[in-house]
Formats: structure tokens, C-alpha cells, sequence
């Protein structure tokens, strides 16, 4: 989870392979006419994001085995909806950074459907999973091999 630009589909395909799980990329999960919206530079509000947010639980909760699927999650209410959905076995992966340093991998991004410009509502709208949430956190500003490997080493010792 975490906000345009933060590394969810890179870190999610590098990471499924090392901890023996298959993923999915939430963004195309979501129905056309929200892709349509982001790609107008609209945020996306509550009532675009419900039937979307349903859907990653679903890909979730129909798993036999251990699946990643990246997705914003920003806020508690969107969580615990996939939670609802999906379970509550649902570990969340916060990739969390200044804006500042997101805002210089998002121009650097080509042929992405959502624009720099939204950036700025996705950190207004981000809550950081809560010590409640079975979350782990991890800086992105340290190499994409070092994130990786921390996100690994994290979750194999929640497991234990």
C-alpha cells in the first residue's frame, strides 16, 4: 500500500517471488471508468473506490496460497474494507516516503495512466496504518534491494 508512485507494482513483483506468492497489480483491478478518471487527473472520491476496494479483498480471500496485491489503501476505512472482504489474515505493506522524494520517481514514470498533479491528494488523504493494523512499514528512500530485502526479513518474522 501507499500513494502513487511509491513502488507498490516494482516492489510487489520483485517481492512475490522471494516469499513464494503470486501477484496482482490493484490497478487493474479498477473498473475502466476509474482509470478513465485518474487519467483526467480526477481524484478518484469514496463511492468510485468501494466496488475496486471489494474486488482486491475478493482477489484476496479466493487465494489458496500466499497472493500480493498492490493497492493504494490510503485511508483505515479502505483497509478495513479488504479486511471485511478478504479476512483478517490481510497484512498491509506500507512503502512510505516524503512527498518530496515520490514526486521525483513519479517524473521520472512514463506511460503511467495517473499524473503527477494527484500526488499532492493522495497525501492528503493518507492514513498510516495504525498500531491496531497488521502493518509493516518500510522507508522507500534506500535502495529498491534494500527494501526488498527488508520488506522479506519483516514479514518472515511476523510469521513466525
Amino acid at each position: 500500500m501507499g500513494v502513487t508512485g511509491s513502488g507498490k507494482s516494482s516492489v510487489g513483483e520483485a517481492l512475490a517471488p522471494l516469499v513464494g506468492a503470486r501477484y496482482f497489480d490493484g490497478d487493474n483491478l479498477h473498473p475502466p471508468a476509474n482509470i478513465a478518471k485518474m487519467s483526467r487527473g480526477e481524484p478518484l472520491t469514496d463511492e468510485d473506490r468501494w466496488p475496486w476496494l471489494a474486488k482486491v479483498g475478493q482477489t484476496l480471500a479466493s487465494a489458496d496460497d500466499m497472493v500480493i496485491v498492490g493497492c493504494s489503501a490510503l485511508k483505515r476505512a479502505y483497509r478495513d474494507r479488504i479486511r471485511d472482504v478478504a479476512g483478517d489474515a490481510v497484512v498491509f505493506i506500507h512503502l512510505a516516503g516524503s512527498q518530496s522524494v515520490i514526486a521525483a520517481r513519479l517524473h521520472e514514470r512514463r506511460g503511467h495512466f495517473m499524473p503527477p498533479a494527484l500526488l499532492s491528494s493522495q497525501f492528503a488523504s493518507l492514513e498510516p496504518p495504525g498500531p491496531d493494523e497488521r502493518a509493516i512499514e518500510v522507508d522507500i528512500d534506500q535502495s529498491f534491494d534494500a527494501v526488498i530485502a527488508e520488506i522479506a526479513g519483516k514479514l518472515e518474522r511476523a510469521q513466525a
